[in-house]
């Protein structure tokens, strides 16, 4: 081969390799420190005025829907690769919040990583810690959020458990998710049963690996 023909073979490497990359739910590990620090993939941030989500079947990003209302995203929003909400997650939350949860929603876990710095946009990884977490009943459906910090964050970073962080912040966490899907002249149907700390957050993890191992090996 040429010297020529070879540095065009170099060259070509990148974008051979971009052909094979990774989809974001299912060919990106947790973490080899999982569940106390884990990657998350970050689908929207403050910043979008857009509400994207992963398309499932190829792993890039689409437009779910526009941002119509003042509801904006108040951290990292996005999920936990290689995990699922079903049965386990379901039974979990009934257990949990005494409701009739029929089953998970459907989706791999939501996560929202608070972080000092204003990240532009998704698409992205980054290492976060869990604190905490949310659990949502969405019409019947299990639909825990973890609260997570961005490791090493200079504000965030310090904090090991969601009992610690200012109860403004949890409090905005809780609107966003009470009224993110709420239209004018609709009944609400989503309810917050339970806030909770690291150690559930981790077992909330867990059982969605479980979930995960059992809907897709």
């Amino acid at each position: 081969m040429t010297i020529s023909r070879l540095a065009a073979h170099i060259n070509l490497l990148p974008m051979i390799a971009n052909v094979h990359k990774a989809h974001p739910w299912h060919g990106i590990s947790m973490g080899e420190n999982a569940p106390e620090l884990i990657n998350a993939f970050i689908e929207i941030v403050p910043t979008d005025t857009v509400k994207y989500e992963i398309d499932k079947e190829t792993g890039y990003l689409k437009i779910d829907r526009p941002q119509k209302y003042s509801n904006i995203v108040p951290a990292l929003y996005g999920f936990i690769p290689k995990t699922y909400c079903a049965e386990k997650i379901a039974a979990l939350a009934r257990e949990r919040s005494g409701r009739d949860v029929q089953e998970g929603d459907g989706d791999p876990l939501d996560i929202l990583v608070l972080c000092e710095k204003i990240i532009t946009h998704g698409d992205v990884l980054c290492e976060a810690k869990p604190i905490g977490g949310i659990r949502l009943i969405d019409g019947g459906e299990a639909d825990d959020k973890i609260i997570a910090v961005l490791k090493g964050d200079g504000v965030y970073g310090a904090f090991e458990d969601l009992d610690e962080l200012p109860e403004g912040i949890v409090e905005r966490l809780k609107h966003y998710f009470l009224t993110y899907k709420n239209l004018p002249g609709e009944k609400a149907h989503i309810e917050i049963t339970n806030v909770y700390g690291r150690e559930e957050a981790h077992e909330v993890i867990l059982t969605s690996v479980e979930d995960y191992k059992h809907s897709f090996y």
